[in-house]
């Protein structure tokens, strides 16, 4: 190959995650895709007098890196137009940050933010909490998430706004908390948040300017940490039209995936299902791909909305020997695979309970027997049962899994004071999943996740540690992986699981110029320095989309 090309990436040391781990001193890029892979010398002869040369001076340069399970519009949205607090926040100071905001946003009819920490149910249900949040928001509607996004706190007036009552029953798939007198709290889990989340939306109703806008801060963000690939899994008609719409206007600099919502407990969505489905070619553009589904099969344990084969340790409200239920039958779970496999749309599956993860497994080995070869995923892969484990590898089934979920932490915590000492025992087992040959892929489930920074997952899979070193301790050490496996589960394991693999995932000739340049070669230092490493530039389809200022 002797014409002349766009862009010459030289003096650098590239690990490419082809085939063979080669590493390279560089690479040639044309109309936005790689071209050739190799020596300083070999390149040479593709520079001519238009082609950029960047001279990285030894720089270390990997693959674009794939987030492959995020809410990414939704993290967008929170840091532009939301109130914000850490997890460890106690009722005292979320209501301080309430009552600040409504004070700084005169204007604002709702104060919407998050997210308070999973072990604050209790606080958070006595009266006198409710008595606060409602004095501190100046009559504005508070609509509060918590860590895991699946359950709410709303003030007097939120709630009411949404019609709730004392004698509201509980929605299907969720719980208004009420004291013991009856009285609401404010506490609503799971579909309970959605009904607010819904009245919230129907107040101030989203075009597709507003959602092209929260997207295109969360991909700034995610470029930031050298993301350029990743999937939306709670993808809504607007989500979607905001994502063309940014493609459209030439700002997405990022390869986006969209997991269309069949059902939504926790969002307020009402386009679903099929009816979302049909739309899915009407936001497709070079760099938007609706071409998967999401179903939520179950909640969060900690909220006692995850489906376990074993009980948990005391069922909370639902008393002993409760596992758990999951949001809807086998047959249905099993209908919904048939119907968006049979169309080739993939389809992710929220599983936090090892019960739900073998309804997956059950449905899943039927479909196949019938012929259809859809990408199935397991999102989060908390909790597998060991006689579960071959299975994904053997029905070609994807653990997404949560790296931010498993380090020692205030999610970690509220998990341990639900879920039984054994069951905790073999949270998140990467190591036998990878043994097992299965594709393992990671999400950071962000904003659950407070950040969606790889590098800090990739430290916590190998160590199982707190990779910022806050919190002492391990979680189940023996599951722990190498860098070079995690690497590979954010590089090829993301582009496989995001149906891309042809386009992504390493850099080799034919695939898209996607590449981060770091600070530091993974391979050559301490698993524990890893979560520090810094971008020092991020590049999509061989265009500079991030670099430091």
């Amino acid at each position: 190959m002797s014409d002349p090309v766009d862009l010459v990436v030289r003096n650098a040391r590239v690990h490419t995650f082809d085939d063979t781990e080669t590493v390279a001193q560089g690479f040639a890029v044309r109309d936005g895709r790689i071209v050739a892979v190799g020596t300083d010398e070999e390149l040479s002869a593709l520079i001519g007098p238009a082609t950029l040369v960047e001279d990285l001076g030894g720089a270390v340069v990997i693959p674009g890196l794939v987030d492959a399970h995020n809410h990414h519009s939704t993290a967008g949205r929170a840091e532009l137009f939301e109130c914000s607090f850490p997890d460890t926040a106690g009722v005292d100071e979320i209501v301080a940050t309430v009552a600040a905001w409504a004070q700084q946003h005169p204007d604002d009819e709702w104060i919407v933010g998050g997210s308070w920490g999973s072990g604050l149910f209790s606080a958070l249900a006595d009266p006198s909490a409710l008595a606060a949040l409602d004095a501190a928001s100046a009559g504005k509607k508070v609509l509060l998430s918590d860590d895991s996004l699946h359950n709410r706190w709303a003030n007097t007036a939120a709630m009411a706004a949404a019609g709730l009552t004392a004698d509201s029953p509980d929605p299907r798939g969720g719980q208004i908390l009420r004291d013991a007198s009856g009285a609401l709290t404010g506490v609503l889990i799971e579909a309970a948040g959605a009904l607010v989340e819904a009245a919230r939306a129907e107040s101030a109703p989203a075009g597709a300017d507003f959602w092209a806008r929260c997207s295109r801060r969360g991909v700034e963000i995610m470029n930031e940490r050298g993301i350029t690939a990743f999937m939306d899994a709670s993808a809504s008609e607007g989500l979607m039209a905001g994502l063309a719409l940014l493609d459209e206007r030439g700002e997405l600099s990022a390869w986006a995936v969209s997991a269309m919502l069949v059902n939504d407990f926790i969002f307020g969505t009402t386009v679903l299902g099929t009816d979302l489905f049909a739309m899915r070619e009407q936001f497709r553009t070079a760099h938007h791909l609706p071409d998967f589904a999401k179903i939520f099969l179950d909640g969060v344990p900690p909220a006692y909305t995850a489906a376990f084969l074993q009980p948990y340790r005391d069922g909370g409200p639902h008393g002993a020997c409760f596992h758990g239920t999951t949001t809807m039958p086998p047959e249905e779970l099993l209908g919904w695979l048939r119907t968006a496999g049979g169309q080739g749309i993939g389809v992710k599956v929220h599983c936090t309970g090892d019960a739900s993860v073998r309804y997956v497994l059950d449905a899943v080995e039927q479909v196949r027997a019938e012929g259809i070869d859809a990408v199935f995923h397991i999102a989060h892969g908390q909790f597998v049962s060991p006689e579960d484990v071959p299975r994904l590898a053997a029905l070609g089934v994807v653990a997404e899994i949560s790296p931010a979920l498993w380090s020692p932490s205030v999610i970690m915590d509220a998990l341990d004071s639900v879920l039984e000492p054994d069951v905790m025992a073999r949270i998140h087992p990467n190591r036998d999943l990878l043994d097992a040959g299965t594709t393992v892929a990671c999400g950071s489930d962000w904003p659950v996740s407070p950040d969606p920074n790889p590098w800090a997952a990739i430290s916590s899979l190998v160590t199982r540690a707190d990779p910022y070193g806050l919190v002492p301790g391990t979680v189940a050490a023996d599951q722990a992986i190498t860098v070079r496996e995690a690497l590979r589960a954010y590089t090829r394991g993301g582009a496989t699981a995001l149906g891309l693999a042809d386009r992504i995932g390493s850099i080799e000739a034919g695939k898209s110029a996607d590449f981060v340049v770091i600070d530091r070669d993974p391979f050559a230092v301490a698993p524990a320095e890893l979560a520090t490493t810094v971008t020092l530039g991020t590049w999509f389809a061989g265009a500079l989309v991030y670099a430091p200022a």
